[in-house]
């Protein structure tokens, strides 16, 4: 008998904002039935050469492996914003699949993508937009927000048709609001219902 199927929640988190956000995505994808979420984070990378970190992190999920993405049906990506962009340590392990690209292991896996800042306009869509373009040379099938979600027209803080996002304020100590979570639900709620092809 073969394992459920799982959506890969991968991400990155500093302060604490996007770990908040991918437990509230994670959620979104165990209302599908027949398909569950699994966790996992990457290392921080350090300019220092010696440095490593442990292979198991002292709290919160596991490092995540080539195999969780080579073996997941599908994938939901998160880092806080970083001028505009991805985070080094999530863009570092990304780097590390050419494997995977050239076997075409990930193609026509549904996909997303989700984000933190500290500013208001420090850059969350264009960090959802680069975290997109990896995942589409992946031949990856990109699953944005629909502005059926009604939280996208009420949001004053974040969510956007790129991904869910969060403003996490210039201190970084703004909590994921509810209009903010309901929107990372929904995401990985059609990140699974296009792995389990049920309709809306």
């Amino acid at each position: 008998m073969s394992a459920e199927p799982y959506v890969l929640v991968l991400y990155y988190s500093r302060q604490g904002a996007t770990a908040t956000m991918a437990q509230h995505i994670a959620r979104g994808i165990e209302r599908v039935s027949g398909v569950a979420a699994r966790l996992r984070t990457v290392p921080a990378v350090s300019a220092t050469c010696e440095k490593r970190e442990d292979d198991i992190p002292s709290d919160g999920p596991l490092y995540c492996e080539l195999e969780d993405l080579r073996d997941c049906a599908g994938m939901v990506m998160g880092s806080p914003t970083r001028f505009g962009n991805m985070a080094a340590p999530l863009k570092y392990f990304i780097d590390q699949t050419s494997t995977l690209w050239l076997s075409g292991t990930m193609i026509d896996k549904p996909a997303a993508v989700f984000t933190s800042s500290s500013s208001m306009h420090g850059g969350q869509e264009s960090t959802l937009l680069s975290m997109l373009l990896p995942l589409l040379h992946h031949g990856m099938i990109v699953a944005g927000l629909p502005y059926s979600e009604t939280g996208l027209m009420s949001t004053t803080s974040g969510g956007t048709p790129y991904g869910a996002s969060h403003w996490a304020g210039n201190d970084n100590m703004r909590a994921v609001d509810e209009v903010e979570a309901g929107l990372c639900r929904a995401l990985g709620q059609r990140v699974a219902r296009l792995v389990t092809g049920e309709r809306r």
